[in-house]
């Protein structure tokens, strides 16, 4: 089972820690820490990235701020209970780590999903006629517990996703992207806050009988 996770849920990112190490958790002795890091896009536009990492990969009493870092592991989601709501948290579960003195040459933001579809989709368009597609995709891990995953697709993707069944598995490839939006809170008081999903570049529907792949839909 630990196996089928590695495979149905693969994320390799690359960037610059930009904050210093906050507790999380931890499990049997061995503490568990959430870092922030910035990956650059190819619009050269960042992506803030959280990190959940164990003290065993990297040490939290060591200033590695500003330092380059190559993470792979899960994208994995868990609910956080605040004033009386369940908020959903999104962070890389890093199972390998390798800090670097420079910036390196390879793509620096991958994700690949196995799942299932758990929310109706929901398409709409931008202002300026953009068209998209949000998703919530369900993947398993051990257990018997799952991640729940936002993914939103663009153009004819959107169009693709608009029509997946709640219950159907598909497969898809893209980046963790963040996203900062305003929540208001009162007349007076509003906050920014920050969202966590996939940009999805390709999709596949996954027939269970078979256990291949019956379609595919490439963004234009």
């Amino acid at each position: 089972m630990a196996d089928q996770v590695i495979k149905n849920n693969v994320v390799e990112v690359f960037g610059k820690i930009s904050s210093g190490f906050e507790f999380s958790h931890e499990v049997y002795g061995e503490g568990f820490y959430n870092f922030t890091m910035d990956v650059e896009r190819l619009s050269e536009a960042c992506d803030k990235i959280r990190v959940l990492v164990s003290e065993r990969l990297l040490d939290p009493k060591q200033d590695y701020k500003g330092k380059f870092i190559e993470v792979e592991g899960q994208f994995r989601s868990y609910n956080r209970h605040e004033n009386g709501k369940s908020r959903l948290i999104l962070s890389v579960f890093a199972r390998e780590v390798i800090v670097h003195d420079e910036s390196i040459s390879k793509n620096p933001n991958v994700i690949y999903l196995d799942g299932y579809v758990c929310k109706k989709p929901i398409y709409r368009t931008t202002p300026f006629g953009r068209e998209i597609t949000d998703l919530l995709i369900a993947v398993n891990r051990p257990y018997n517990k799952s991640d729940y995953i936002p993914a939103i697709a663009w153009g004819r993707n959107a169009r693709f996703a608009e029509k997946l069944e709640v219950g159907r598995r598909i497969k898809m490839w893209g980046r963790i992207q963040s996203r900062v939006y305003q929540k208001k809170l009162s007349e007076e008081n509003v906050i920014e806050k920050t969202a966590y999903e996939v940009s999805v570049s390709k999709m596949e529907i996954v027939n269970e009988e078979t256990n291949n792949s019956e379609e595919e839909s490439k963004d234009l």
